[in-house]
């Protein structure tokens, strides 16, 4: 079989493999089977399933494990590595913050609605903590990175790991952009804390109305919150025509 023909195999074979973890439940520690037993099951080559195991291993969803007892062993994804490289991609296809404000708009509205719909006394006592500690954070000067653990927090208890992640991404993407234009001077360190405690007054705002059960309340704040930023980024995009 041709190279390009191997290759093509052991990315279907992969495919399986990954479809197989799926649909049993994804049970991280379950040994799927020996690699003999897997060449057998899925009718391939030692050096086809190899190179499918190194895709599933890329993937984070399996790694072979060898000596007695061993075979392929499904693991827990590292969402960490999925976050940075989505991050590196945005990046590449040179994202705006405008383009980030917008999409950001969509996820985080929809999260601080479900989050106050699903809210429990645990979540409470999250949102009560990060609050205390952004504000420890922006008292001790550091004014970079400050809100978006409360942004993570919210989409968290929004019950949707898909809309953490993307919240988590988007946030993350924006805190990196504002570094780079702190880094360039385009920000000053007082620009930086005053910005800084006026998103820490929204935030305050936007949990009140989450822990009162008030949805609606809760994401007319989010949304004029969202709407502050924006109002920025447009001054700074008339600032560079000028």
């Amino acid at each position: 079989m041709q190279e390009g023909g191997s290759q093509r195999l052991a990315e279907t074979v992969a495919a399986r493999i990954e479809k197989d973890i799926v649909s049993s439940g994804w049970s991280t520690g379950t040994v799927l089977g020996s690699e003999r037993e897997l060449i057998e099951r899925y009718g391939v080559s030692r050096a086809v399933f190899r190179e499918a195991v190194r895709l599933v291993e890329h993937h984070q969803m399996a790694r072979m494990r060898r000596g007695p007892g061993g075979g392929l062993v499904v693991t827990e994804p590292d969402p960490g590595i999925v976050r940075d490289a989505a991050r590196v991609y945005l990046r590449r296809a040179a994202v705006s913050r405008r383009q980030l404000f917008d999409a950001r708009m969509a996820l985080e509205l929809a999260g601080v609605t479900a989050a106050a719909e699903k809210l429990t006394e645990p979540g409470i006592a999250r949102l009560t903590e990060s609050l205390a500690t952004e504000r420890d954070l922006i008292d001790r000067g550091v004014t970079l990175g400050h809100a978006r653990n409360l942004h993570s927090v919210i989409a968290e208890l929004a019950g949707n790991p898909a809309l953490t992640l993307f919240v988590e991404v988007l946030a993350q993407l924006d805190q990196d952009m504002v570094q780079q234009e702190w880094e360039s001077g385009e920000q000053s360190d007082e620009g930086l804390r005053e910005g800084a405690l006026r998103s820490h007054e929204a935030h305050e705002a936007i949990v009140e109305a989450i822990v009162g059960g008030d949805a609606a309340l809760a994401q007319h704040r989010m949304r004029r919150h969202l709407q502050a930023i924006a109002a920025l980024l447009d001054d700074e995009a008339a600032d560079e025509r000028e």
